[in-house]
């Protein structure tokens, strides 16, 4: 799968603005505040309709403007899609070859992206909602039903908290209503656990080789951390472990007001030789991490859907040496399409930039376009 052209009306510091992509290694140069981080942002919130920098969408429309409309055009071997996406008032409007998608699951899954920025870092550093979101996003890309599901847990999950609140104040209220509740968020829960221990698994079996190849460092690997104890991801058992859980602890969960567990209070860890590099890892260790496990991800999407992501590393360079430079984009194969951002390209190889579309950006507009010499400092 390519990205071909990018359109944007109104989106972040841009007017109106048009891009071209070629199939391998495109990359985009220059200055901070230039523009170079939206254009990826407006990639990744056309494929999965929200963005990964706000969680408010209203700050991806232009300053004194109603909406913004992001636009691409996509091929996949032989077949090209229109894909657009809409802000207006609120309310988005995805479209595929002009058509609305009125189901957010039925439009997810037409754009393929594998986004690596300096926000990673912050994964590792950061609360657990942020590493089950991170899960949720990547997740929903390669699975309808798991969109579906997360999205009923969610709405139940909500129900089940509101009722639990009721019970609390007001001791005529039915329990069995309750065990109704419980019974429709385990059928949810059970998914949302062999989904995402599935895409851990698969993660395990890149990251290793992965992150020694950069750094030179082994036996790093992902550790998925569940709230209630898990021998076996299947589905029996953990229906069972999940229905004893709330059975024994249900007059709890009334005091307290809310559902104690389940997968909304998921995470995981990187561990090296069974040590947190949250805590025992320096930055440099932390960040090629989160870097490793979007490599990671690019051969378990392909195996999954059948074609090839997008790659979008927006400034991943900064702070790395040379070397490391080098072997991150030598380490994605010539076959995939890969979107950079950079402030410069001095330490990348000229066997590299060569076969490179390079893009300088100053002031939300292209200046500069070509091979091997544009861009450089």
């Amino acid at each position: 799968m390519i990205l071909r052209k990018l359109k944007l009306v109104n989106f972040r510091n841009y007017k109106s603005f048009n891009i071209n992509f070629q199939k391998n290694i495109n990359i985009i140069v220059g200055d901070n505040a230039q523009g170079k981080t939206n254009i990826l942002e407006s990639i990744y919130t056309l494929a999965l309709t929200k963005s990964y920098r706000t969680t408010n969408d209203s700050n991806l429309i232009r300053l004194n403007q109603e909406k913004f409309i992001i636009t691409g055009e996509t091929k996949d071997e032989k077949i090209f899609k229109k894909l657009s996406l809409e802000l207006y008032k609120g309310n988005k409007i995805a479209k595929i070859n002009d058509n609305v998608i009125n189901k957010i699951s039925n439009y997810v899954g037409n754009l393929y992206v594998i986004l690596s920025s300096p926000d990673d870092l912050q994964m590792i550093k950061g609360s657990p909602s942020e590493r089950r979101n991170f899960l949720n996003i990547e997740i929903s890309q390669l699975s309808s039903n798991y969109i579906k599901k997360y999205n009923e847990f969610n709405k139940i999950l909500k129900m089940r908290n509101d009722y639990l609140k009721l019970l609390f104040t007001n001791s005529l209220c039915d329990v069995n209503y309750l065990d109704i509740l419980t019974n429709n968020l385990i059928d949810r829960e059970v998914e949302i656990y062999i989904e995402r221990n599935n895409f851990i698994e698969k993660i395990n079996e890149n990251i290793t080789n992965i992150y020694k190849d950069i750094t030179g460092i082994n036996n790093l690997k992902i550790i998925y951390e569940t709230n209630i104890e898990i021998e076996k991801f299947d589905k029996d058992h953990i229906k069972k472990v999940l229905e004893n859980k709330y059975k024994k602890n249900q007059q709890r969960e009334i005091a307290m007001g809310m559902t104690l567990y389940g997968p909304h209070r998921d995470d995981f860890t990187f561990e090296i030789d069974n040590n947190d590099i949250k805590i025992f890892g320096s930055q440099g260790q932390q960040k090629l991490a989160f870097i490793a496990l979007k490599f990671s991800e690019i051969p378990i999407f392909e195996e999954i859907t059948n074609t090839k992501p997008i790659i979008l590393l927006d400034d991943i360079f900064s702070e790395l040496d040379k070397k490391k430079k080098n072997k991150l984009i030598q380490y994605i194969d010539k076959d995939y399409q890969v979107i950079i951002t950079s402030n410069d390209t001095k330490d990348i190889s000229k066997k590299i930039l060569k076969d490179a579309n390079i893009l300088k950006i100053h002031d939300g507009k292209i200046v500069e376009k070509g091979g091997e010499n544009n861009g450089r400092k």
